[in-house]
């Protein structure tokens, strides 16, 4: 008899849901929110009136793209946390109603987890011990990996996220919301080497972005009191010099924790991820040092229900559910 896990997501700006059958996602239905474009950042409040109006449409559709109805539905996986309160209050409140109703188990997933799970989508499907390095907009972690539920955080930002940092500068280029695949697009036709940014370099497997958010605005400054048009004027050598310093900052590190951790099948995850520079760069670093990669299908390295579903497929094979009592955790942390 199969299994049917309902995955939910809506830690932040996507509405998703995903039907997994015995560990098989089905399909993965995203809702995106473009109304926070003008406002150059997620709005935590329109966030949560978004998902309330696409909840019910979205789960509807993935139910009926996979020709089943939510009685068919054996378990409920849903994301508890990290991300907006507000936001995750309407997925897990919407997953809670459903198995109360249905008398079915819930699975509360963390969402770093999930996005390292992501691997287990498709194949090809990285063999353990892997190195997964996480990278979004609100985290950039190096996580150990040694089973299904066994991940260990050994280095992570100790303030800005990686995505955090591209969004931020791209502001300041005046490039748009969402930052970084306009700094990616733009970076494609840009001299990597123009320009130099000082790069942090803080203990052990740690990163810290604060720095050069800091240093490209003083840059801009600078060379605007000179060049009114210095960004107009250099725009893509500016977008590539930048992702090109990020990008190194993220694999010093972890060239570092694969040597240290003698491990060389290494993955990326997270909605920066999709990042093309970084997943040429990941490619080039392979072939230097004999690394086995893995990276996921562009869908499934943003917010996506399906590696939800698939988080939930593994923790219900391990006998981990949870119950109404679990609340949303926006500051979740890896462990948890």
């Amino acid at each position: 008899m199969s299994t049917v896990i309902l995955g939910i997501e809506s830690s932040c700006d996507e509405t998703a849901a995903a039907v997994c059958k015995d560990g098989q996602i089905i399909n993965n239905i995203i809702a995106t929110q473009s109304i926070h474009e003008s406002y150059g950042g997620v709005v935590p409040e329109l966030a949560s009136r978004a998902h309330q109006k696409n909840i019910v449409p979205v789960i509807s559709e993935a139910l009926n793209a996979a020709a089943i109805t939510l009685q068919d539905v054996d378990a409920i996986a849903y994301t508890q946390g990290p991300g907006l309160l507000g936001a995750l209050l309407v997925g897990s409140s919407f997953a809670k109603s459903a198995a109360l109703a249905l008398d079915i188990p819930l699975i509360p997933i963390n969402h770093m987890q999930a996005h390292v799970l992501a691997h287990f989508i498709e194949d090809p499907k990285p063999t353990f011990p892997f190195l997964c390095l996480t990278v979004s907009g609100g985290h950039t972690q190096i996580v150990r990996v040694d089973d299904y539920l066994t991940m260990t955080v050994i280095g992570q930002s100790k303030d800005d996220a990686v995505g955090e940092a591209f969004d931020k500068c791209a502001k300041l280029l005046g490039v748009g919301y969402p930052g970084g695949p306009r700094v990616d697009k733009l970076a494609q036709t840009g001299d990597p080497h123009r320009f130099t940014f000082p790069q942090s370099d803080i203990p052990d497997l740690d990163y810290s972005f604060s720095g050069i958010k800091t240093a490209f605005m003083y840059f801009l400054r600078d060379e605007k009191r000179k060049n009114e048009q210095f960004i107009e004027d250099n725009l893509h050598d500016l977008a590539a010099s930048l992702q090109f310093t990020l990008i190194d900052m993220l694999f010093k590190k972890l060239k570092k924790a694969a040597k240290q951790e003698k491990i060389k099948n290494i993955a990326i995850a997270g909605g920066v991820s999709a990042n093309s520079g970084l997943r040429k760069h990941l490619q080039e670093e392979a072939k230097k040092h004999g690394w086995q990669v893995f990276i996921p299908k562009f869908e499934f390295c943003t917010d996506n229900a399906a590696m939800i579903a698939t988080a939930g497929y593994y923790q219900l094979q391990a006998g981990k559910t949870g119950s109404l009592r679990d609340s949303p955790m926006p500051r979740m942390s890896f462990s948890t």
